[in-house]
């Protein structure tokens, strides 16, 4: 009998998780994702709102009712899914959009300076294994695919790759932003190395960073590694490119480490 794809069912504000996947915060939460089958997190902060027992709904903090977004999530997660196969593939609508750029002090001008596409965030995605620091890796159903293929074809070859990260939700972008000013950078700064809320290649569930066990992460010191070499010269076979080499038009960084797959481009 074939297993059913664990799925990660998105909306706006909130995202469902299988309980299974997540991390306890404490034996409350502990108790209680024993039992879960269903999670809900709120993507802002990535706080647990409520847990899917068997007995039904229980809240994981004061007024759930009034949590933003509450309603559409709750409608979701009653929701069926189809009995055979995954989902359709759909997105979200581009909500907020001015809102988080206006909040960085940017405008829809950004879009054009850039030359970066709007990217939506799926309405489900794939689990596709854990990242090097043991979090859920999600990402689009021929994204997670290919990124197996990719990782034992590696492997065969002898060389170990690791995901950094995968599907980075508006509001988790927007989260990079607000932490990395908090440290004293300036946003002219941080759109060098991250895109802004809307325009990542994350969003969409296609794009990962890429590491090797032992090398630091996001560093441009990967290019220098037999890992890198080895994407070079096999990584197209399966559909990933690298999204910025070198003097790339979107003022990014060089990145060896980031690569998207084709599905999103």
């Amino acid at each position: 009998m074939r297993t059913a794809p664990r799925l990660l069912l998105n909306t706006p504000d909130i995202e469902l998780w299988p309980a299974g996947l997540l991390h306890a915060r404490g034996s409350h939460d502990a108790r209680l994702l024993s039992r879960a089958r269903t999670v809900l997190r709120r993507k802002r902060d990535g706080r647990y709102l409520a847990a899917l027992l068997p007995e039904g709904l229980m809240p994981m903090v004061e007024r759930l009712a009034r949590e933003p977004g509450i309603d559409e999530a709750l409608q979701r997660l009653e929701e069926p899914l189809p009995r055979s196969g995954p989902p359709p593939e759909t997105q979200l609508p581009l909500d907020r959009l001015n809102e988080r750029l206006h909040r960085l002090g940017l405008d829809e001008r950004y879009a054009a300076r850039s030359g970066l596409p709007l990217v939506a965030e799926p309405a489900h995605l794939h689990f596709a294994g854990r990242d090097r620091y043991r979090r859920a890796l999600w990402l689009t159903r021929t994204a997670a695919r290919a990124w197996e293929r990719l990782r034992a074809a590696a492997a065969a070859d002898g060389i170990a790759l690791d995901a950094i990260s995968g599907y980075r939700s508006h509001d988790y972008q927007l989260g990079i932003f607000e932490r990395k000013l908090a440290r004293g950078l300036q946003v002219a700064d941080i759109l060098t190395v991250n895109a802004a809320p809307g325009y990542s290649e994350h969003h969409g569930g296609n794009a990962l960073d890429i590491g090797t066990p032992g090398e630091p992460p996001a560093e441009e010191s990967f290019e220098r590694t037999p890992a890198f070499a080895w994407l070079q010269a096999n990584a197209g076979d399966f559909g990933f490119r690298m999204s910025y080499p070198r003097d790339n038009p979107h003022g990014i960084v060089y990145e060896p480490w980031h690569w998207c797959h084709a599905a999103g481009t």
